[in-house]
């Protein structure tokens, strides 16, 4: 009886054990079997990516467990998703928030505020914003830059979002965009702005020192409302005010700027603007890296490409320009200041960055962007053939057509020597920045045209530069494109694949990944990409964009929000 109830019990239990339901998956996604580049630099290996939920749980040669879903990444890259350092797609992600053209190239985070940011913004700032719109219109419902960001957030767009706050936004709020000093109860303000800024999460204060009213602010303004970021752990970054004649000289004010506010600091698009600079490639490198060895954190970032592209102002001096687009634009119509302006624009100068003359020719400078339909059939003529078309100096076409358009006129200006491109790619400090915004090739985004980083600067760097020219290694490519700048932002739990950061990956085949726009046809997406994750949701399936907006707010070491309050000092 005893040895029957015994049997009983055991197939009692196979039984029990045979009908038991498998574990539950460990993974919402499972990407097995790529090379994984994890963003240190270090080494890739083959192995899997497990994603639960908005994070990454596993990185390593074998995944254990099952997964609601699997991703064959075999022959494929898998790296953490790519941060772009100079991101104008403000605008863009209103119109539509998927930001395509970066998307296609794993960028999973957008970086704003060269200078201008999106707020804090005045009554008369957003209706000078409103008035000044070009082919995207949209109410401003916001006033801080914190909003900004949660309202993109709430709107739904595809990439997480963050935002340096504008040096020139900061000024303008108390100063107008006239050419003056702040009074100390000014700059007191000014600096109480920043903090405000940081604590919501900006990364730092971003300024644009060629542009006016940018270029008005002395260095000691830059250092007092710098010292503010600095305080709540946040950088410095800056269109520095030359990138041509003085450069050097811009790179020691920068230097000077850090070390006075106590802010690690970053140039933008690093670059030797116009043939008698290009030499300067060494000088500057130089300055940069003894700073470093002096104990500043001093980074760079670049856009791949020998060409810029900025506004008509770029061209012209700064005088002319203050008191903002409308004042600038009623001078231009008084003959003795147009006679000025033109003579000043054909004059070699140290005193301010001329573009046109840098670029060397009217011929060199491609005009892109007009808001009047009725210019808009210039768009992709060069300022010396619509010269040449009205019968006029390239200097008096530039002040009719900003006078015309009733804006800066978007354009191009050919700068830049390739063999210096190819050698700042390899720079370990560089990260890389678009310095575009991110759109799809429809709708409003036809309406005007764009330089072709905006569709290939990620893409170009790793098809072009890295795999074909090899100027540097796909690992620190990658270490450049994700934990260097996320590590410089002081962004917490990004940048890297490793378990407990938030699930920002980008599987592409590094055999077959391109750019493919052009500056006649710029509006060509980029190939190679295959799946791109952000937050642990698809938004890119077979290269195809699944129409997911993820996108989060990602915030600076100063923000309220975090455990503790933030890091922001007294």
């Amino acid at each position: 009886m005893k040895q029957s109830t015994t049997l009983a019990f055991v197939l009692v239990g196979l039984l029990a054990t045979s009908a038991a339901p498998p574990p539950p998956p460990g993974y919402t996604t499972l990407i097995r079997g790529g090379t994984i580049y994890d963003g240190s630099g270090g080494a890739p290996y083959i192995g899997d990516v497990g994603l639960k939920g908005d994070r990454i749980v596993y990185v390593g040669p074998h995944a254990p467990g099952r997964a609601v879903r699997t991703v064959d990444a075999r022959g494929k890259a898998v790296s953490p998703g790519f941060i772009n350092m100079l991101s104008w797609a403000v605008e863009p992600l209103i119109a539509d928030g998927r930001g395509v053209s970066d998307t296609m190239q794993g960028v999973t985070l957008e970086v704003f505020g060269e200078g201008d940011s999106m707020g804090p913004l005045n009554p008369e700032m957003k209706r000078l914003a409103v008035k000044r719109q070009g082919d995207i219109k949209y109410p401003i419902s916001w006033t801080t830059l914190g909003q900004y960001l949660e309202y993109l957030q709430r709107k739904g767009v595809t990439p997480n979002v963050a935002s340096f706050v504008g040096a020139t936004t900061v000024r303008a709020h108390e100063l107008g965009e006239k050419d003056i000093d702040p009074t100390p109860a000014q700059l007191t303000r000014m600096r109480a702005l920043v903090r405000a800024a940081m604590k919501e999460g900006a990364l730092g204060v971003g300024s644009s020192l060629i542009y006016a009213p940018a270029t008005y602010a002395e260095t000691p303004e830059l250092v007092a409302i710098t010292s503010e970021a600095a305080k709540c752990g946040g950088m410095y970054i800056s269109h520095m005010r030359s990138e041509g004649n003085k450069l050097l000289e811009a790179i020691d004010e920068l230097v000077t700027i850090s070390r006075e506010s106590g802010a690690p600091a970053e140039i933008y698009h690093f670059k030797q603007a116009g043939t008698s600079n290009w030499n300067k490639l060494d000088a500057a490198v130089a300055r940069v890296e003894a700073a470093r060895a002096g104990g500043l954190r001093i980074t760079a970032n670049m856009y791949n490409y020998t060409a810029g592209a900025t506004g008509l102002d770029a061209a012209m001096p700064p005088w002319v320009r203050a008191g903002g687009l409308e004042a600038w634009i009623e001078r231009m119509k008084d003959p003795a200041t147009r006679e000025r302006v033109a003579k000043e624009m054909r004059t070699p100068s140290n005193d301010w960055e001329n573009l046109m003359i840098l670029a060397g020719s009217p011929d060199k400078v491609l005009l892109i962007a007009f808001k009047n339909p009725k210019l808009k059939p210039l768009t992709g003529k060069t300022l010396a053939e619509v010269a040449r078309m009205r019968g006029k100096s390239p200097e008096e076409t530039a002040m009719d057509l900003v006078i015309e358009d009733g804006s800066r006129v978007g354009t191009v200006y050919f700068l830049m020597n390739e063999d210096n491109v190819k050698r700042e790619t390899a720079l370990p400090w560089m990260s890389f920045g678009s310095d575009e915004g991110s759109e799809a090739p429809e709708g409003v985004f036809l309406k005007s045209s764009n330089h072709p980083r905006a569709y290939g600067n990620v893409a170009k760097l790793l098809g072009h530069y890295v795999r074909d020219e090899k100027t540097t290694t796909l690992q620190d490519s990658i270490r450049r494109l994700t934990t260097l700048p996320a590590t410089n932002l002081g962004i917490r739990q990004r940048g890297s694949l490793k378990p407990g950061y938030y699930a920002d990956v980008v599987v592409f085949d590094p055999a077959t990944i391109a750019d493919h726009a052009t500056y006649e046809k710029p509006k060509q997406l980029a190939t190679g990409v295959d799946d791109v994750f952000i937050n642990g949701v698809q938004v890119l399936r077979g290269g195809k964009h699944t129409g997911a907006k993820p996108g989060r707010v990602v915030r600076g070491p100063g923000w309220t929000g975090w455990p503790g309050g933030g890091a922001c000092k007294k």
